[in-house]
């Protein structure tokens, strides 16, 4: 054979492996209005950046007849590229080759390149759409995803990894992406259970549809699984290059540095009105965030689960910043076992990443009842505490109206090495609200008066007392857990100054093994 027709040979083998499991193939995937491997690794990588690895792997098995079928990938397309020129690495399985069934070779393809990630410590995305196991391959199936998930544990925290589920994902195959740090799911194409509705039947009775066991809208609103639901792909991989740009290659770097032309000392006025007089009337703490943040942009995570509280990446003065926040015009921002579930898990990734923390506070406390505590509110509400605890990164909190009882010291408290913390002038510092408090400090008083109209009397001026002294910052500012009570419409220049001041903040924790985090 000549080398023309070595090069020729070469052609034709890479054509071949482009085509997947052939045009038929191919056409039924965009008839179920999913992209192929390719395209969706085209849509996500900036253009002409891909490099391709193991195009020429096969499968090397030979029961049931497999043998005799063959592609080239087998059934999953693997590389690096770049995003805004930052390399990041890929997998994206293929749904047209054996329905994107995990063989041992596919599993060593992925293994491969989660393992030059860590080496040059780039991020790992991952992209979804596959049937599970390749049932044929037996028990070197299941090794396969256990090689996987191994490295997706030693990744944790190393190297940022994102999930998008853009098909099919169940069984074993769940595993991986839950290991991840962020897991993306489209409104009509995918989803992710442990069993399927065949099983759930079998075993429980249950008749269920694939969608209300395991869609999108189940894990980002109930279970809160996936941190992003997306209308399509083209969505998904957009917001992927979106949320990349708000994280550091590896967990040794620093987050991007973005310029910013949104003046540090712009005052916004709207601040100054946005808390109600009465202190059980909500507001949006979105409308705080959008306020003080660069140009308004904000990166929601977990949009749609726990909405009491709100987290999410945004930039000030063009360093990438995590925000959490309580939201007082959902459940009055009350902190639940979801809620601190979902912060204390974004609170750790800020932290694991070097991403400085914002944490605006209005709480009014634990949600209370028996279905909490049966849920382990005590065992939830620690890890948000721990995570808190934990974080070395510079952390700034502004008390925005309401810090009540172990809410208060869950929220970044100084106490838990809070930087700075300030509040507004409106800000309630105290164990629990006025009336509730005056019930408990004052019942036998308020008990042993028998006219009415004295008794109410009496109630309300004691309530007054009480909101006279703890209703406001000044108290905790004496004793110097308040850094300084700021006017609201110049939260942005006061937190960036803070910010500012803290990139050169060296702390560590004392030396172990890892911690043990409440689970």
């Amino acid at each position: 054979m000549s080398n023309k027709d070595k090069l020729k040979k070469l052609i034709d083998l890479r054509d071949q492996a482009k085509m997947g499991g052939g045009e038929k193939r191919i056409e039924k995937q965009h008839e179920q209005g999913k992209m192929t491997a390719r395209e969706r690794i085209e849509m996500l990588l900036d253009d002409g950046s891909f490099e391709e690895l193991d195009m020429f792997v096969t499968h090397r098995c030979t029961n049931f007849g497999m043998e005799k079928k063959k592609f080239l990938g087998d059934g999953v397309v693997t590389g690096h590229g770049t995003i805004d020129g930052r390399v990041v690495y890929v997998y994206a399985q293929d749904f047209t080759v054996f329905g994107g069934s995990l063989s041992e070779t596919l599993a060593q393809k992925i293994c491969k390149v989660m393992d030059m990630a860590m080496k040059v410590g780039a991020p790992v995305i991952g992209i979804n759409d596959s049937g599970g196991a390749r049932i044929q391959e037996g028990v070197t199936s299941l090794a396969g995803y256990a090689e996987i998930f191994e490295r997706n544990i030693l990744a944790s925290g190393v190297v940022p990894q994102i999930s998008a589920i853009f098909g099919p994902c169940a069984g074993g195959a769940v595993y991986s992406p839950a290991l991840t740090d962020f897991i993306m799911m489209t409104e009509e194409n995918s989803y992710m259970f442990v069993t399927g509705p065949k099983v759930v039947k079998t075993v429980t009775g249950e008749d269920i549809s694939v969608q209300n066991l395991g869609g999108a809208e189940v894990h980002s609103s109930k279970s809160g699984v996936s941190h992003f639901m997306v209308e399509n792909e083209e969505e998904g991989l957009l917001l992927i290059r979106k949320l990349i740009s708000y994280l550091p290659q590896n967990n040794l770097e620093e987050p991007p540095l973005v310029e910013c032309t949104d003046p540090i000392d712009r005052l916004e006025e709207a601040l100054n009105d946005i808390v109600p007089d009465n202190p059980n009337q909500p507001y949006n703490v979105k409308d705080v965030i959008h306020a003080i943040v660069d140009d308004g942009e904000f990166l929601e995570i977990h949009r749609n689960y726990a909405k009491n509280i709100v987290t999410g990446f945004c930039r000030l003065e063009g360093m990438s910043v995590g925000v959490i926040a309580n939201q007082p015009s959902y459940l009055a921002g009350v902190l639940d076992v979801d809620a601190s579930r979902k912060a204390a898990r974004f609170v750790r990734f800020c932290d694991a990443f070097n991403i400085p923390i914002l944490t605006l506070v209005d709480v009014p406390g634990f949600l209370p009842g028996s279905g909490q505590e049966y849920n382990a509110i005590i065992t939830h509400g620690a890890k948000l505490m721990f995570a808190y605890g934990e974080a070395t990164v510079p952390k700034v909190t502004v008390t925005l109206r309401k810090s009540y009882g172990g809410a208060h010291d869950v929220m970044s408290c100084k106490q838990l090495r809070g930087d700075f913390n300030y509040a507004w002038p409106m800000a309630e510092i105290a164990v629990m609200g006025a009336q509730g408090a005056i019930e408990v400090l004052e019942g036998k008083s308020i008990a042993a008066i028998e006219n009415e109209e004295e008794r109410a009397r009496y109630v309300q001026d004691k309530t007054d007392e009480y909101k006279e002294k703890f209703a406001n910052p000044y108290q905790a500012a004496s004793m110097g857990y308040i850094d300084d009570v700021i006017e609201p419409r110049n939260t942005r220049f006061r937190i960036i100054r803070a910010f500012q001041s803290l990139q050169t903040k060296k702390l560590s924790n004392p030396p172990k093994k890892h911690s043990n985090i409440p689970l």
